[in-house]
């Protein structure tokens, strides 16, 4: 933890007092610790404890030194910030973007990791909307460390007990590493679907959201990349901090692949293109009759393998979406594309569309690494793992 720079965000819990250790702990490593703190925590530990563990001033208020606007210059100052404990208020306010006090509006204005430390009873814990906010802040890439099964501040035993210090560290140290991994690499990611129109209104589509792509160019913004993102028409917001292109058309991605991604060092192309488009556009809408429609279909560009050819430098990773014989088939647009490496995945029934859990494999020329089944943003942070030790 030498020279690390760490924000902690204490909320009301009676596990406050173990953040305290913590924090003891994170200076004695060689840590820079600032600490910000809800007026509930206060309630439970005071603010002279941290400040006296950290030699720094700890702020509880939007109007603490407002000169020095503490929940913009705090985040832009640390690498990493941790919520603990977080109450089930907390995570709720967070999952919403409701930002009412120093530490959510802190969190709210963070564009660094987010590790978030639940803490609470069990029925509170387990609760649906619990759970679903936290699963919504696992799909923005926060990093959530589970609570454990023990004794509770009320006297039962379940599953809501704050984590371990060894395990809140260990969080810390893993998310703090990838902050830097790919400092200094410029990265395309290429995300969502491509819209091809035979007339105003209609057009061939497919049912990407572009969800995989956005997560992993939040991923590779937060271990340090200059990060690029052509986006197709979906109504998934892309990442903050990452400079965005929309396209509409395949055409339009290659164009837009050609400007940006000749001096990228990383290409990740995760965007559906449409293999074909109608030939002839019409300029009006066409008028349903008794007749059946024709419409021709051409062939559209390759996006990534043009890419793959005209930057050598690149290492170049495309995905492959098959519904039979993944492997066979994603192999040979490996060696056909003159790719790096490229990912399948399985969409009979369009699985693996949309925002929820997907199932990836990674393939190269002489190896595969599954990537197993998991929310996109997991997918994306073991997706780069993989990358950074093939690159």
């Amino acid at each position: 933890m030498t020279n690390a720079r760490i924000l902690i965000g204490v909320c009301g819990g009676i596990a406050a007092y173990k953040i305290a250790a913590l924090t003891s702990t994170l200076v004695q490593r060689g840590a820079a610790v600032d600490v910000v703190m809800t007026h509930e925590a206060e309630r439970f530990i005071g603010a002279l404890t941290f400040s006296s563990l950290t030699g720094r001033p700890v702020y509880t208020s939007l109007w603490d030194a407002p000169e020095r606007i503490p929940h913009i210059r705090l985040v832009r100052e640390a690498e990493v910030m941790l919520i603990a404990p977080a109450t089930a208020n907390i995570i709720a306010k967070l999952a919403q973007g409701i930002a009412d006090d120093l530490v959510t509006t802190a969190a709210l204005a963070a564009r660094i990791p987010l590790v978030i430390a639940p803490a609470m009873n069990s029925a509170m814990y387990e609760h649906p909307a619990t759970q679903a906010n936290l699963r919504a802040l696992r799909e923005r890439g926060c990093e959530i460390v589970e609570p454990e099964r023990g004794f509770l501040a009320e006297r039962e035993t379940g599953m809501g007990r704050l984590a371990s210090e060894e395990a809140l560290l260990e969080a810390l140290e893993r998310v703090r590493s990838r902050t830097q991994s790919l400092a200094g690499v410029r990265v395309l990611v290429t995300a969502g679907p491509t819209r091809e129109a035979f007339d105003p209104i209609r057009f061939v589509g497919n049912a990407s959201t572009g969800s995989t792509g956005i997560a992993v160019a939040r991923e590779a913004a937060m271990r340090g990349a200059e990060v690029t993102l052509l986006l197709g028409p979906t109504l998934v917001e892309p990442p903050p901090g990452v400079t965005t292109h929309r396209f509409t058309t395949a055409q339009e991605l290659l164009d837009l692949a050609l400007g940006q991604g000749m001096r990228a060092d990383l290409v990740i192309a995760t965007a559906a293109v449409a293999d074909w488009r109608p030939a002839v556009r019409s300029a009006s809408k066409l008028k349903k009759t008794d007749e059946d429609l024709l419409v021709q279909m051409v062939r559209n560009p390759d996006v990534v393998a043009t890419l793959a050819e005209r930057n050598d430098d690149a290492f170049v990773v495309g995905f492959a979406a098959e519904t039979d014989d993944h492997e066979m088939h994603a192999r040979e647009k490996l060696e056909r594309k003159g790719l790096d490496a490229i990912v399948v995945n399985d969409v009979r029934g369009e699985q693996g569309f949309g925002t929820g859990e997907n199932t990836l494999t990674l393939l190269w020329k002489n190896g595969r690494k599954q990537l197993g089944t998991a929310r996109k943003a997991e997918l994306a942070a073991r997706l780069l793992d993989a990358i950074e030790e093939l690159r």
